[in-house]
């Protein structure tokens, strides 16, 4: 689900409300926006909640805090345990959830961020997802660059040479990657499968130099979503001669605040 970062206005009765055309905005229900801030309250806080926990994250008074929370139990929305008096998310809250989740088109949702980032960065921007023998190539858009290949969609990339592939093994467990790398041919030692591992998570990106096609740069990173799904992987191509440290550092900045937002459209913050 989409993070809930909404602050109660300062000042303002519960039942007025919110600004109107004349303040730039539709005009809402401010007793619902403040509602969603307890709600966000909860889910920033973890796990259950005390009263005085909730208001706090709220920015409002405990008493106000409980009427909201009394409202919003009655809705299902929040439970209280009857043992603790601790405050979590109520039973209509996970339905909400899970159907949420349900619904969600983790490819066609990343896929809108896709022509952004290819129009800031002037590179073309590829989408990978796992399959069956490995990263596969679920969308290509070309940038303002000529590049000496044509990719294909549905295209398998190599897991040790590509940066797509990097990626994967280093966030993937074992029992995936290494049948897919045996198939390919590549049997690195463990310890260069652990450097690889170590580099990209502390770095957050997996940066490669010809080792796919020579004479093309990428650089990948994840796009992490909920639940039990794999990541998926978002990488730039360009071609070698444009890739000055400059450069690369300016589009592996676009790229990391792209997958971040890609991530948090999927739920994880």
């Amino acid at each position: 689900m989409t993070r809930v970062d909404v602050v109660a206005p300062a000042g303002t009765d519960d039942d007025t409300d919110a600004p109107g055309p004349s303040g730039g905005a539709r005009q809402g229900i401010q007793s619902v926006e403040i509602a969603m801030t307890v709600l966000g309250a909860l889910e920033r806080g973890g796990g259950p909640m005390s009263l005085t926990q909730i208001a706090n994250a709220s920015g409002m008074g405990a008493s106000k805090a409980h009427r909201y929370l009394v409202s919003l139990g009655r809705a299902g929305m929040v439970a209280q345990s009857p043992s603790s008096g601790l405050y979590d998310m109520g039973p209509a809250l996970r339905r909400l959830g899970a159907e949420s989740l349900r619904r969600m088109d983790e490819v066609g949702l990343v896929s809108e961020y896709i022509p952004g980032l290819r129009d800031r960065t002037g590179h073309a921007v590829n989408l990978a997802v796992w399959g069956d023998h490995g990263p596969v190539i679920v969308r290509w858009d070309y940038g303002a660059y000529a590049l000496p290949i044509t990719v294909r969609v549905g295209a398998t990339m190599p897991l040790l040479t590509s940066s797509v592939g990097r990626v994967y093994l280093a966030h993937l467990p074992r029992a995936l990657t290494e049948p897919v790398l045996a198939a390919q041919g590549a049997e690195p030692a463990p310890a260069e499968i652990d450097r690889i591992t170590e580099e990209v998570r502390r770095r957050g990106f997996a940066p490669t130099s010809g080792g796919v096609i020579p004479g093309i740069a990428s650089v990948a990173a994840p796009v992490f979503t909920t639940g039990d799904s794999l990541p998926l992987v978002v990488a730039l191509a360009l071609p070698e001669r444009a890739a000055s440290p400059e450069v690369l550092e300016d589009v592996t900045a676009a790229l990391l605040e792209a997958t971040a937002a890609m991530s948090a459209e999927l739920g994880v913050a």
